[in-house]
């Protein structure tokens, strides 16, 4: 089979998918019912596969049909852009761009900058998704990611870029330091009130302290009177005064530099984890992904020292 024929009826699958029915599709299309009903029918006997369950109510996509879903959508997206980066190429970036972000470190530190970019670029069309989970660009079809964390070796259709380390600080509120107490050591945080950071699954991370060899990390479990599964509740949990709480600085700044929050034991505050840029490869040469990419890696490095 010659390449162009199998992209033939692809765009009337997607379309159909999309709106949910054959009528709905056509009307799209500018085509008739019947036209659309014909082209997925020829589409399921070349593939030898069954792509929509249909009812008399209703149609939905088989397992195979939402493989195959993904797979076209890419691929159409792919030929999108690439007309869009020919067509653009002594032209201002345009065209889609997916990123997906860290919820907290995205919503206060990254979104700012891709609504900036937005505005100096209007032709282009970010679509921002926020995720604290492990993002593959590639078997994911996002084109740029934000992590803070994430795995030591990436696949080889993906490059990253490591944008520094976050820095982890002692904070609490003017208001409970006054009734508790400032600590002066490690041993004195026993006595204090700690919030610590708890998972969904019932597991709390440790505190992280700075060791005595520059660079290095020693962990230890706080007695925690609250738990608090979302470092933006933490950081609430602190400001009314709950107890004394360590979290990274470009989530608690405004409120050190407002007096909102007192820094304590500053010399303990440590190293905390990596933030990297990461995206397909294949993406990087469109006009959009690149110069996004480049903004991004500009403008988080600094914000997350």
């Amino acid at each position: 089979m010659h390449p162009s024929e199998r992209l033939k009826g692809l765009d009337v699958f997607v379309c159909v998918a999309d709106a949910g029915s054959f009528t709905a599709a056509a009307e799209r299309l500018h085509l008739t019912a019947s036209a659309v009903g014909k082209s997925i029918a020829r589409l399921e006997e070349r593939l030898g596969r069954t792509l929509f369950h249909r009812t008399t109510r209703r149609m939905s996509l088989t397992e195979a049909g939402i493989a195959f879903h993904r797979t076209c959508t890419e691929v159409l997206t792919n030929l999108e852009e690439a007309e869009v980066a020919l067509r653009a190429e002594d032209d201002e970036p345009s065209g889609r761009v997916r990123i997906d972000l860290p919820a907290a470190f995205g919503r206060l530190q990254a979104l700012p900058i891709i609504l900036g970019f937005a505005q100096a670029y209007p032709r282009t069309r970010p679509q921002v998704s926020f995720s604290d989970r492990f993002i593959d660009p590639v078997e994911d079809g996002v084109d740029i990611i934000v992590r803070i964390g994430g795995p030591d070796a990436w696949s080889s259709l993906v490059e990253h870029r490591l944008l520094g380390h976050e820095q982890h600080v002692f904070c609490a509120s003017p208001a409970y330091l006054e009734a508790h107490g400032v600590p002066a050591m490690r041993g004195d945080l026993l006595a204090h009130r700690c919030i610590a950071y708890g998972r969904a699954d019932g597991s709390v991370s440790p505190w992280r302290f700075a060791a005595a060899m520059p660079g290095e990390v020693e962990l230890q479990m706080m007695p925690a009177p609250l738990v608090v599964g979302d470092g933006e509740g933490q950081v609430t949990a602190a400001l009314v005064g709950g107890g004394i709480v360590q979290l990274p600085t470009w989530l608690v700044r405004s409120h050190l530099e407002d007096g909102a929050l007192v820094e304590v034991l500053p010399h303990l505050a440590s190293q905390g984890l990596p933030l990297t840029l990461a995206w397909m490869k294949s993406r990087r040469q469109l006009p959009t992904v690149s110069l996004l990419l480049e903004t991004l890696a500009q403008e988080l490095a600094p914000r997350i020292r």
